[in-house]
This record gives C-alpha cells, structure tokens and sequence, in this order.
C-alpha cells in the first residue's frame, strides 16, 4: 500500500502559493540574508514575470523598484501579486465580478445600444503613494497611510490598498462611467474574515449639466455649480442641492438595483451617512441577511477637487465600493476567507457552473487533509460457479472503516500475469485503487 497526501485547508498549506492553470513559473525570492526561498506566480498574460526581493530592489511584476527605509513587503505577500482570483474562470470572485458586470451592462445601455459602463479588472496593482493617498485627498499624517497598515515598495511606491487608486487615471482618460475590479493589499490580522490580500470591485459614474437635468421639468434652469455656496452635511460648497439630491437619489437607486439584483427582490435594506474623504455626502449601505444587518459597501457624492484634478470639472459624479469576498461569502455561504486561496479541486468544482446566476451553496470540506492512497491486493481464487470478488466488495469494506469520510474510490488498474492466467498466488487480478480517507483510518 503506498500512501500520499497532499494539503487541504489547514491554515499553512492554503496560504501557500500554488500552481496556477494559466501560468506556472518557478521564481527564487533573495532575502535580505542572502537566502533564497523558491516560489510560484501566478499571471493571466503568460509572462514570466518574476518578484524578487533583493538586498537593494524589490522587482515586482517585471519592473524594480529600489529599496529604502519604507520597504516592507513580504516574500508571502509578493507571492500573491499576480494570482488575479478575480479573473480566473468560475472561481467564486469570478462569478460574483461576472454577476455585477452583467447586471451593469444590461440594465444601463447608451442610446447606440452598447453598455454604459466599461470595466477594468487587470490594472497593475503597484502604484505610486500619490495615487493611492494624494489623489483621493487623503491628507498627509492620515491613520490610512501608516507604514504598519500597507505594504509599500519604497517611499514613493507601494501595493495598492484600495482598487479607488486608479479612479483619477481613468477620469483624466475621459471615462465617465465604469467599473473596476482588482486585488488590494493590506496588513492586516489573519483569520476566517480577514486576510491581507483581498478583492475590492468599484463603480462611478459623472454627469454632465443635461445628463442630470434633461429629465426634469424646466431642467434647462437648473444648473450642476453655485458660487458662493457653503459646505453643509447635504452637500459640497460648490454643487447645487437639486443636482446633488438627483445623483445621490441616482447613486442609492443604482445600488439599490444591484444589491437586490445579487440577493433577492425582497432583501430588506437601510441606508446611513458616514465620512470617506474623497466623497460628500458619503453613506455605507447594510442589508438584513440570517437576522443581522451587514455592511455591504461604501459610497458618496465625488469630492469636485477630484473631478477638478482629473479634468472633469464641468461634471458632478458619484462612486461606490465593495468587497467581493464579503459578498461570496455571504452568497455562497463559505465559512472562511482563506478558502478563496485554495488550490483544493474539491473547492473549485462546486462553482462549474453553466451558469453563473445558479445558486450555489458551498458543501464545507473534511477538516483533514485530503490523502490519497493506492492499495494493491491479489484476488482469492474464484471457486467454481462463484465469484470470489466484486468491486463492490471492496467498496463496502472502505465503507465499514472509513465511513463518510472517503471521498472516492476508483479502480486504477487491473493485472493477470500471462505466464501464469490461473494462479491466485501471484499478481493474479492485482487490483489498484485511489482512495482518499483520513489518515487516521489507515
């Protein structure tokens, strides 16, 4: 009997990195001791592309960046960068992105017939400190900026901590309606709800004077600006309130049609004011899923400064964002954030679905680690008239050990030596057969 096993969900082996569909390439991380630990990136353009870190460089994704004081991102973490879960087919964060852009791009068509929104889901996820703070006007000595709270690969450039770093670059490219999707990066405790690498999904839409009033009656008098006006916790000092009550009514309406699009028509929601520094006014929307009111994103009316900054100034818009593992988990039911790094088959071939509206409710895994055992046996000598053995005798019998807890059994191979066809003592009807049952029953 020759017995293997391999990892499951036990907290070491699922953060490992593993190997990837798409891409498979072996990389050695240079340690500051001058050691090298060999690891597996994951991409989805077939690059071989290598991150390393080196005694005065960190090279991520094919581009170096020199190191200094701030650079603190980890082998671990740099392993990760790359692995795109969002955008590996019919993984879980898959299908929730999937879910959205479909919603998003039926239910909001141009005048031509194409989708509204474009979406980004494969922007490089290292980014200029600018970009991710400075952009979105979060000031100097913010709490969000600590060293011990991001992942940065020098002073200037670090691991984006929100998929909202490249919101300015895409304004300034003349985008006023999209979606964007992408892996972020923070430090954070390890445990079933929270994980340092996760995905965040994002939307905004801009409006112009007649894009906001053409449906209003005497639209044409109404205007998106006012000077001279005061910031009050309604609106910002430069937006008139009729145009900031029309996009905010517009931004909840729009959510509001997603979140029930994803859980139900009769999914219960309320709404509250919060503060983001890059939106005014800003709100978190919570919906009552198994009894509890829950978090599910994050959104506002766009501070102008940005628009300003980004050459959008003749516009007003709105923006939101959420996590997609909270959601899965939520919609699929799985338990434990760290499942969405598994490399497990038994993971994954729940979410085949043709569909990617199906239902799907996650069947938890064995708390052991998958072990797969070949077992080879010679027959007894069948008596005549009689057989001596049926796979089904066989099966039965991992049955009254093993119980529920193998998986599968199948039959591998089946060999009669040609000297000796009518021999029971050797090789006769060598049976071989996979199983995969906990260690404990062997």
């Amino acid at each position: 009997m020759r017995v293997s096993s391999s990892p499951l969900f036990s907290a070491l082996p699922l953060l490992q990195p593993l190997a990837c569909p798409l891409l498979n390439c072996g990389c050695r991380l240079l340690l500051a001791n001058g050691s090298t630990v060999l690891y597996r990136r994951f991409s989805t353009d077939r690059s071989a592309l290598q991150s390393v870190i080196g005694q005065n460089s960190v090279e991520v994704l094919g581009q170096s960046y020199p190191r200094d004081d701030f650079t603190n991102v980890t082998p671990k973490i740099l392993a990760m960068v790359g692995r795109n879960l969002h955008n590996q087919s019919h993984h879980p964060l898959w299908l929730i992105k999937e879910r959205i852009k479909a919603h998003f791009y039926s239910a909001y068509i141009r005048r031509s017939g194409t989708p509204l929104f474009s979406v980004y889901d494969n922007l490089n996820p290292v980014v200029t400190v600018e970009q991710n703070f400075d952009s979105l006007l979060i000031p100097p000595g913010h709490p969000s900026r600590k060293r011990g709270d991001n992942y940065y690969l020098n002073r200037t450039m670090m691991l984006r901590a929100h998929t909202s770093a490249h919101q300015s670059e895409l304004v300034k490219s003349g985008l006023d309606a999209f979606l964007l999707a992408g892996d972020v990066y923070r430090r954070d405790e390890i445990d079933t709800s929270h994980y340092p690498v996760f995905h965040q999904m994002e939307g905004v839409r801009l409006f112009s004077n007649h894009e906001l009033f053409s449906k209003v009656q005497n639209g044409e008098e109404l205007s998106l600006f006012e000077c001279g006006g005061q910031r009050t916790p309604q609106k910002q000092e430069t937006h008139t309130l009729e145009a900031v009550k029309l996009v905010e009514f517009d931004l909840k309406d729009t959510l509001t049609r997603l979140i029930t699009h994803l859980f139900g028509e009769d999914l219960e929601i309320r709404w509250s004011d919060c503060y983001f520094p890059f939106t005014h006014p800003s709100f978190e929307m919570e919906v009552r899923f198994q009894g509890n009111w829950m978090e599910v994103l994050g959104c506002g009316v766009m501070e102008q400064e940005l628009l300003n900054s980004a050459g959008a100034g003749n516009k007003l818009g709105w923006a939101f964002g959420l996590g997609l593992e909270r959601l899965a988990m939520v919609l699929y039911s799985i338990p434990d954030i760290r499942l969405f790094w598994s490399q497990d088959e038994r993971f994954f071939k729940q979410f085949r679905v043709q569909d990617i509206h199906q239902p799907i409710c996650f069947q938890p895994l064995s708390k052991f680690p998958p072990l797969h055992n070949d077992i080879s046996f010679w027959l007894p000598e069948s008596r005549e008239g009689q057989e001596s053995f049926t796979e089904n005798d066989f099966y039965e019998l991992v049955r009254s050990i093993g119980g529920e807890m193998v998986e599968k059994v199948s039959l591998v191979d089946d060999f009669i030596h040609p000297k000796s066809p009518k021999s029971k003592t050797v090789h006769l009807g060598c049976l071989s057969y996979s199983t995969k049952c906990p260690v404990n029953y062997i």
